[in-house]
Parts: structure tokens; C-alpha cells; sequence
């Protein structure tokens, strides 16, 4: 994947070395150490120049991100994909439940990475497969997915500093109260499992979720939930130990009436453009299989 970024050096700047004035920019080490494996990665008005070199007023300063090779073991299969967004440094995809995010043992070739890798194989572009909030192969809904190093490393950032916003939609039996709160609990994984996770106040990590009832119909409630960290499972335990856990859970709440998936998806999505700076969000609407959960006419 190729990207050539531009910068116009000005008066307050005047002496930095690039290598300073990129980590302004969100640069971190290893894209200085990938940069430098790139030939002429580092243009200064047209010349080559190393990152320890100083900057001028008036200079422009051009960086050319060149990636070559793809990702290993993804063979690109051709997938359907629900593209909300894409431009040169992201890509956003409305995730169908039932889809991996990427290939493993069991499902090697029905990934989003798989899908993706042959997206951009057929645009004859290499493509390094860099996602930034993973879900669940069961739940549904917006992913992000960097195009290229330096906006995956951004957006790492960014989500370790909690300034990506996740809004979830689940479904759960019942009337959900207190119909609004915060969920915090700490999550550890489950003695003997590799998979499951469990409330643990001893040994667990944090975890905080903020969840609100925006539905009630048909003896179930629509919940909008926000992540306050990223804990594996940390929507479905936590709901689970607030007494309403979503149904479909095959793990946590095999409740199978309506629907054969944990009733969870990624709804809404917001954050600052890791090139541009532009607040971004994207909202993706309730996929057919938990909307059927409200209709009349299934119950």
C-alpha cells in the first residue's frame, strides 16, 4: 500500500529535526525504522534526507510510505464486504455476524482479512491486514481497519488512550434494571478454559461498561451499551453478571428462541481521522436477526 504524505514547514518550526516533527504527527519509532528501509521515504523540497536532518521555514517536507509485501498466511477469497468508509488511510467495514476477523484453524479462509486481502489483490494493491477493534466472529457490526503503518499506529494509540468510542446494541430478555448504569467488574479468564472469561475481583483485569435501555418490546429490552476498556467478552460477561445476559450466548446464555448468535453489534463508531484530524463517526443500523427479536409477528 502506497501513501504520500506533505507537509508545509512553518516559522514556529524552524530547526526541528524530522524525526521531532513527525512524532508531532503521530510517528512512532518503528515507522521511523520502516521508513528508513523505504528509498525515498524522506524528501525535503525534492531532496532525499535522513531523520536526524533540521527543517526550515518554508520547507516541504514529503513522506512516502511504500509497502511492498502483504500479509502472510491470508489468502485473499473473494467475500462479500459492506464498505461504510474508505480512503487513503482507513477503511471501515458494517462486519455480517458470522464472519472472523481473521483466518484461524477453523476458519481459515471466511475472514475479513481474507476478504479484504483479496479486495485489494484485485486492485493489485499489497495489503497488511491491521484492525483496530476486533470483534467477536458472532457479532455483528463497524470495524476499522488502517491502511497503512502509520495510521494503524495512530489508531493504536488513540484506542489505548480510549479516544476511539464504541457504541454496542444488545438484545437481552426482559426488563433490564436499573434501566441505566455502570457495569464495573473486573474479567479473568475462566480456570480451564481457553475461551471463556469470568467476574473475578481478586486476579481480574478492569473492566468498565456504560449501559443504557433504549427499547422495550415483545418481553425483550434493546440496551445501548459504551466500553470503557476492551476486555475479551466484557459486553457479555458483564451483562451476564447484571443479571440480563444477551441471548443467543452459546457460551454465556444459550438462549436459541429468536436468534443463533449472541445478540450484540457494533453500532456506532467515532473517532479522529489518524491523517486528517477530522472527527469521524459512522453508525450502522440493527441488523435483520436482532430486529426480528421486536416484531410481533415472530412471538
Amino acid at each position: 500500500m502506497e501513501r504520500v504524505l506533505t507537509y508545509h514547514i512553518k516559522e514556529a518550526e524552524n530547526g526541528l529535526r524530522i524525526e521531532q516533527y513527525l512524532k508531532h504527527y503521530g510517528y512512532s519509532r518503528q515507522n521511523f525504522t520502516d521508513l528508513k528501509k523505504m528509498e525515498q521515504s524522506i524528501l525535503v523540497n525534492g531532496e532525499w534526507y535522513y531523520l536526524k536532518q533540521k527543517l526550515s521555514t518554508g520547507d516541504i517536507l514529503t513522506v512516502h510510505i511504500k509497502e511492498a509485501e502483504s500479509s502472510e498466511n491470508i489468502p485473499p477469497v473473494q467475500l462479500p464486504l459492506n464498505i461504510v468508509y474508505e480512503d487513503e488511510d482507513i477503511i471501515v467495514i458494517n462486519k455480517a455476524a458470522g464472519m472472523p476477523i481473521h483466518p484461524s484453524m477453523n476458519n481459515y479462509t471466511n475472514s475479513l482479512a481474507n476478504g479484504l486481502a483479496w479486495y485489494y489483490q484485485s486492485q493489485g494493491k499489497p495489503f497488511i491486514f491491521r484492525c483496530t477493534n476486533r470483534l467477536d466472529r458472532d457479532t455483528s457490526g463497524l470495524t476499522v481497519i488502517a491502511k497503512h503503518m502509520l495510521s494503524s499506529s495512530i489508531l493504536s494509540g488513540m484506542a489505548v488512550r480510549k479516544e476511539i468510542r464504541r457504541e454496542y446494541l444488545a438484545v437481552v430478555r426482559g426488563q433490564v434494571t436499573p434501566p441505566e448504569g455502570t457495569i464495573n467488574a473486573p474479567l479473568s479468564r475462566k480456570s480451564g478454559s481457553i475461551i471463556e472469561r469470568i467476574v473475578d475481583f481478586e486476579n481480574g483485569e478492569n473492566a468498565v461498561t456504560h449501559y443504557k435501555v433504549v427499547d422495550e418490546k415483545n418481553g425483550h429490552s434493546l440496551v445501548s451499551l459504551e466500553l470503557e476498556t476492551g476486555r475479551t467478552h466484557q459486553i457479555r460477561i458483564h451483562m451476564k453478571y447484571l443479571g440480563f445476559p444477551l441471548v443467543g450466548d452459546y457460551l454465556y446464555n444459550p438462549d436459541m428462541e429468536y436468534i443463533h448468535r449472541q445478540a450484540l453489534h457494533s453500532h456506532r463508531l467515532s473517532f479522529r481521522h489518524p491523517i486528517t484530524g477530522e472527527d469521524m463517526c459512522f453508525t450502522a443500523p440493527l441488523p435483520d436477526d436482532m430486529q426480528q427479536i421486536f416484531t410481533p409477528s415472530v412471538l
